[in-house]
């Protein structure tokens, strides 16, 4: 161990200091996100628009006679003076904050080829590539398990086993959802847990608020992903660092992880939670008429979740179908047994090279995960394959629907405009009943901004990043206007739409995710709910740790820690790491 003054020389330098400011910056910004407005000068907006139509990147937006000729231009508010600026909202969050930091070390040159190498690449037995492989690989696994419905499923199964008992029902939720989690880890819980829980809760007519159900849930299976080594990447990190084989791993961690569950469930139900209008002695759910108990349709299809998702505000009729979701669950049978043996074989097979290897890094895990996630995708897509008429049949219902209720919330608003300017009432055509995208009398799109009560300019959303109702091709398609349900042999997806207006990227591009949708629902759904975002959030965090590792912070961490482990024994290393985890990481 270094004495004091090579610690304090370590970390005396400028950078040193430098890099600790940025990591302890980073982290905040990581758990307070924010947007940073950038003005962009109107003029070279508009030119850089009018060359992204030009080369049929993003489609023309329809304009007044006197800017037919231009694309999406700037934006202003309602009766006011056009602004000279395109305001753009850069996010600061979890995956932009990690990657400028490590970009502001690396150009004031406090870390270099070595810190970025290591914090990727990997170093002391912690390879960062291969653990994030490792997680989106197994994440395909048990979100292609969830998209089954599996798991809603079994929570129907555990609803009704419960009956109306309330605070069985809490329990018999807590110990599924922790053995659950114990073996697929906490996302696909989260995924449809969340789902699963918020209709339960809001077809209840005597829970008043769902926190107790879903925080409960939210603690329940992060603790469950701790016991296997497979269920949360960060045990793969610890079990790495000190070359930790996973069969001892679970059995050091199987004990304390049941003890805190056990400990925890009265502690929630009793004292955290101890409302009877969150955890009712006597849950009444709203009865489903028999007759409308029909053949469940899977969410994956586009269209069948949006659909449901309009109507669920609708007042008794969005509660039947919130009912519906919870009592006649849809269920791949097929996939779901195919994915539930396909994930026991790859955790199986990986608990058993990690017991026959000599080193813990001598067989990564993802050799295992990765072909697993492959035959589990080849499974997806051939069942997409032969059900793909009729799920482009559903598709195309759906479509039919979603253009039915636009055009009647369409036709709605123009007659509460006409009914407005029939009053002669100023208010009734201002600000107040004005929709948040509109078009101005120099034909250009205003938007306001709800927080504020000012004009937005331009945001991602609005200058063809993403699908719009403003976008050709975007719009929903007449059911009538193609017999298969293709949607690559459909020039136009919305009656509004011209029937010749010039394909774009932006709209073959939406064309095509559509159409993997429709004949690909499974693994389509299963791409979309990936993690992706984490790579480079934890690649990046990686990096930064690395930085504080050659500057000397961590050492100097360790150092401190010494000293504290040697003042209060056993006990207070316990105490204090235990304390130091519930901050870093569960408040964190």
């Amino acid at each position: 161990m270094p004495d004091d003054s090579d610690l304090d020389s370590n970390v005396g330098s400028w950078r040193s200091i430098v890099t600790l400011v940025v990591f302890v910056l980073t982290n905040i910004v990581v758990l307070f996100p924010f947007h940073i407005p950038i003005l962009v000068p109107k003029s070279l907006w508009n030119t850089a628009q009018s060359a992204l139509c030009a080369c049929r990147v993003i489609p023309r937006t329809p304009r007044t006679p006197r800017h037919d000729h231009e694309c999406t231009g700037a934006v202003h508010g309602h009766h006011q003076r056009p602004s000279s600026f395109v305001r753009f909202r850069f996010p600061m969050n979890f995956v932009t904050a990690p990657l400028i930091a490590d970009l502001f070390l690396l150009a004031i040159l406090a870390i270099g080829r070595k810190e970025v190498h290591d914090g990727t690449v990997g170093t002391n037995n912690i390879f960062p590539i291969d653990i994030m492989a490792f997680f989106l690989t197994l994440a395909y696994i048990a979100i292609s398990i969830d998209a089954s419905g599996l798991i809603r499923y079994l929570a129907f199964k555990v609803l009704q086993k419960a009956g109306k008992n309330g605070q069985r029902l809490f329990l018999y939720l807590y110990i599924f959802f922790f053995g659950l989690a114990s073996f697929i880890g906490n996302d696909p819980i989260i995924l449809s847990g969340t789902a699963f829980l918020a209709y339960m809760t809001r077809v209840s007519s005597n829970i008043k608020h769902p926190r107790a159900w879903i925080h409960t849930q939210f603690a329940v299976a992060n603790i469950g992903s701790a016991i296997l080594v497979t269920s949360n990447p960060t045990n793969l990190v610890l079990a790495g660092a000190f070359n930790i084989k996973f069969i001892h791993y679970t059995a050091n961690i199987i004990v304390p992880v049941v003890a805190t569950a056990i400990l925890l469930f009265p502690f929630l139900l009793w004292i955290v939670f101890p409302s009877k209008e969150e955890i009712p002695l006597k849950i009444e759910l709203h009865e489903l008429p028999e007759g409308l108990q029909g053949k469940p349709k899977n969410p994956n299809i586009p269209y069948v979740r949006e659909n449901a998702e309009r109507e669920e505000n609708n007042g008794e009729q969005g509660k039947r179908l919130s009912l519906e979701e919870i009592m006649n669950p849809f269920l791949d049978k097929g996939g779901a047994a195919f994915g539930a043996v396909i994930m026991a074989a790859t955790l199986i097979t990986i608990v058993a090279l990690n017991a026959a290897s000599q080193s813990s890094g001598e067989h990564p895990v993802y050799w295992v995960t990765l072909p697993a996630a492959f035959v589990m995708f080849c499974w997806d897509i051939w069942f997409g394959w032969m059900h793909r008429e009729e799920t482009r049949e559903i598709a195309r219902d759906g479509r039919r629907r979603a253009l039915q209720a636009k055009e009647a919330a369409r036709a709605t608003e123009d007659r509460e405009q006409e009914d407005g300017q029939g009053t002669n009432d100023p208010t009734a055509t201002g600000k107040d009943t004005m929709p948040d995208d509109h078009h101005s009398s120099d034909g250009s799109v205003g938007r306001k901004d709800a927080a504020l009560g000012q004009p937005v300019l331009v945001e991602d959303q609005e200058v063809g990043l993403g699908p719009s109702d403003r976008t050709p091709n975007a719009s929903l398609q007449s059911p009538t206007s193609t017999p298969n349900g293709n949607a690559f042999d459909e020039k136009a997806l919305g009656s509004a739409e011209d029937d010749q207006e010039a394909s774009t990227l932006v709209s073959l591009t939406l064309q095509a995710y559509r159409w993997l949708q429709e004949t690909f629902p499974t693994a389509t759904a299963v791409a979309a709910h990936l993690p992706f975002a984490l790579v480079p959030f934890a690649l990046a965090m990686f990096v930064l740790v690395q930085a504080l590792v050659t500057r000397g912070w961590v050492p100097v961490f360790a150092h401190g820690w010494d000293h504290w482990v040697d003042k209060t024994g056993t006990v207070g290393a316990i105490g204090g790491m235990a304390f130091l985890s519930v901050i870093m990481c569960n408040v964190s």
